[in-house]
């Protein structure tokens, strides 16, 4: 079976981590600050939080912008069910916003139509998370752009666009966004194993996250209420999590940024070619914005006719498919909600037609070459 993803282990890779085993400090040493200036300095920020995962940064962004009970979020109809459980986990409600027929990223039209609705019904979003849904950014300049005149806070889901860049800026500088959220999960573009990062430009933010991934627990003097009753002291200040990311899972993403322009480059040309031999077949391609330049987490396609009995077809070929994702309002979860799905034509069409074909950086030509045969005879 040819996945469509799969994680890029080096000799390099695994000497970093037995290093790390054979060190003093397996947690809470110094290799996950140092994977951590690593992140902000390739992405252009000022702080970057790591984490044990991309959900968890998720959730931190979320508790770091205030969101809670009463509080709304969007998100977009297409993406991981995380997107919108994050805000759930805060007690917030939960709205989505159609995609663009191109992109398939947050529309800007449809965002701009619910929010000047959702400003006559009395009811704006507190916080919006556009998603850079396959590696492709969305259109961060006019969604700030709504951000100012409706009054919403922005953390953008990065998960698959470590190493994209948006109007030749890197995703993640925050130029758009108050926070940025990464996943190193092992199809991601770089992996950790697992975990996950957030970065912003506002140190106040940084630190809270910083305090909520440990328990809510600061030993910083500034900080404390109390004067210290010895060396030992420190203070939960308030309800946080176990979030931290082990110097284990940060020292393999260490050694994977150094590589990360090879990977990079490398699923750029598996796109390239597959944007070549796909060519007059009956499937529609992925559309790249002109403002934006992939990472090229996925490569999607989209077939309108027969789309189960291609997909089964394929994977019956030994070629690992897969469907990123099912429209989040679908999921028995949020549909208890009464989400309708008439609101969301794009994600519906979307859901009927997209099959993600293996797109990573040991993915070899000749393995391409089957997975176009099979996806020409499957549509053929």
């Amino acid at each position: 079976m040819i996945p469509y993803g799969r994680q890029d282990i080096s000799e390099a890779d695994i000497r970093a981590v037995v290093d790390v085993l054979r060190s003093d400090w397996l947690t809470q040493g110094p290799v996950v600050p140092a994977f951590e200036r690593a992140l902000a300095e390739r992405c252009g920020a000022q702080h970057a939080v790591a984490v044990n995962s991309g959900t968890s940064a998720l959730h931190l962004a979320c508790l770091a912008l205030d969101v809670g009970p009463g509080d709304l979020v969007w998100t977009s109809a297409i993406t991981f069910v995380a997107s919108a459980n994050c805000a759930r986990y805060c007690g917030a409600d939960v709205d989505f916003v159609d995609i663009d027929p191109k992109s398939y990223n947050m529309s800007v039209a449809a965002l701009a139509q619910k929010l000047e609705a959702a400003r006559e019904a009395k009811r704006l979003p507190k916080v919006i998370i556009p998603v850079h849904l396959c590696g492709q950014p969305c259109e961060m300049a006019a969604i700030r752009a709504l951000g100012e005149r409706y009054g919403f806070r922005i953390i953008e889901d990065a998960s698959h666009a470590l190493g994209a860049r948006y109007r030749g800026e890197p995703v993640g500088s925050g130029e758009h966004s108050d926070i940025t959220v990464l996943s190193f999960h092992p199809v991601k573009i770089i992996t950790s194993g697992e975990g996950g990062a957030a970065l912003t430009g506002d140190a106040r933010l940084a630190k809270r996250m910083q305090n909520l991934r440990t328990h809510g627990i600061t030993r910083d003097a500034a900080d404390i209420a109390h004067p210290p009753d010895g060396a030992w002291y420190y203070e939960q200040q308030e309800l946080g999590l176990n979030y931290r990311m082990t110097d284990l899972h940060a020292a393999l993403g260490m050694s994977q940024m150094v590589r990360l322009d090879e990977f990079l480059g490398a699923r750029k040309r598996v796109a390239a070619r597959y944007d070549e031999r796909l060519a007059g077949l009956p499937v529609a391609r992925p559309w790249q914005h002109h403002d934006a330049e992939s990472a090229w987490h996925l490569y999607v396609v989209r077939v309108q006719k027969d789309h189960r009995a291609v997909f089964d077809q394929l994977r019956a070929a030994g070629i690992g498919v897969n469907l990123h994702y099912i429209p989040v309002y679908r999921q028995p979860y949020y549909a208890r909600m009464g989400f309708d799905r008439a609101q969301f034509p794009e994600a519906e069409r979307y859901y009927g037609e997209a099959i993600s074909i293996p797109i990573f950086s040991q993915l070899t030509e000749a393995q391409q070459g089957e997975v176009v045969k099979g996806l020409k005879a499957a549509v053929s």
